[in-house]
Formats: C-alpha cells, structure tokens, sequence
C-alpha cells in the first residue's frame, strides 16, 4: 500500500519557484507619490500561482514567500523584508495572498470540468483583485488610521486599471502554459 503524502516533490518544487517569482515580481516597482502602495507585479504572481497550481499548491506558495519574506529575504516591494513590513500599510495585501491563491486556484481549477479562460479571468478578479483589496484596504485604514473609503482610494482605486489588465494577462498565460504543457497536471485532491 502506497503511503499518501501531503505534497510530492513537483508540487514542493511548483510552489516554491511560484513563491521565488512573486519575489522577482516584486522588483517590479513604480512608488506613486500620493500613496504608501506602490504598483508592483506581486499580484501578477499571486494570480499565476492560483491559476497554474490550484488551490492547495497556490495557497503555499504564497505562504512561502510570506514566510521567506518574514524571516528576511527581501521579497517584499522595494526589496524589503522582515516582520515589519506584514505589520506596516502594505501589509494586509500581502497576508491576502495565499487566500487570494487558494480562492483563485478552487475557482479556475475546478475538481471537475475545464478550467476556461473566462473561468480563469473570473477567478483572478475574485481572488487577485477583490479578496487583497478588501484585506489590505483595512489595513491600511487601520495602520494609517484613515477611514475605509479614503484608504481604498490611497490603496485600491488607482490600482484598478493596471490589475485588470493583470487579471487578463495572467488568465491567458495560464491558460495557455496548461495547453501546451498536457502534463502540467494538477496533483492532490480538489486541484482540479
């Protein structure tokens, strides 16, 4: 009898290359003068990680680069790092990442079905866009002590634009990496 394990090595190595590109995407920074948020391609990351490898595998990676963000790789936007960083402005969209992944993989990586790219660019707007508005709008309101509908101004609103173009983006990559890669199968139970 075969023993059952909570993850094999290619999701093991799925996720943590997944978590190293959220952190180069990071790089990709443009600071805006009127918020603390700056516009960076992390949520790119996040979007690809729930769309290429589901729900569980998504959330992990992401957790990962949470974690390697916290004990001090800089991962974060403008190469920061460290406890601080989860605690500060920025970071309620950050600790949304990995329910991000997980909302977008259940929805793009259904257990039965085709994983379409409508279905993929839905999933990416609920979870890539909504879900890590909503957390970091609060925090941001909390930390900054602004009121929700002026932090989702500073923090959210200006974003739209660019993060919907994400949203499609993402959508197509994914789709496209699972049609021409046939074995770029999702592992374990409820990945699709």
């Amino acid at each position: 009898m075969e023993k059952k394990t909570f993850m094999s090595l290619r999701e093991m190595l799925r996720a943590g290359l997944m978590a190293a590109l959220t952190g180069v995407l990071a790089w990709v920074q443009i600071p805006l003068p009127f918020s603390p948020v700056p516009i960076t391609g992390q949520t790119f990351g996040v979007m690809l990680a729930g769309s290429l490898l589901g729900a569980r595998t998504g959330f992990i990676s992401m957790l990962l680069f949470l974690l390697l963000g916290t004990a001090g790789v800089p991962v974060f936007a403008g190469a920061k790092a460290g406890i601080g960083v989860l605690l500060g402005p920025t970071g309620g969209y950050l600790l949304a990442f990995p329910l991000a992944a997980y909302i977008i993989g259940r929805i793009a990586c259904p257990p039965r079905g085709a994983s379409g790219l409508m279905r993929m660019g839905w999933a990416n707007l609920i979870g890539g866009i909504l879900v890590i508005y909503t957390m970091g709008t609060i925090q941001l309101a909390l930390v900054a002590n602004m009121d929700l509908s002026t932090a989702f101004v500073a923090g959210s609103l200006y974003f739209i634009p660019g993060d919907l173009l994400k949203v499609v983006v993402a959508a197509a990559v994914a789709s496209r990496v699972r049609a021409i890669i046939p074995h770029f199968k999702l592992e374990g139970k409820g990945e699709g």
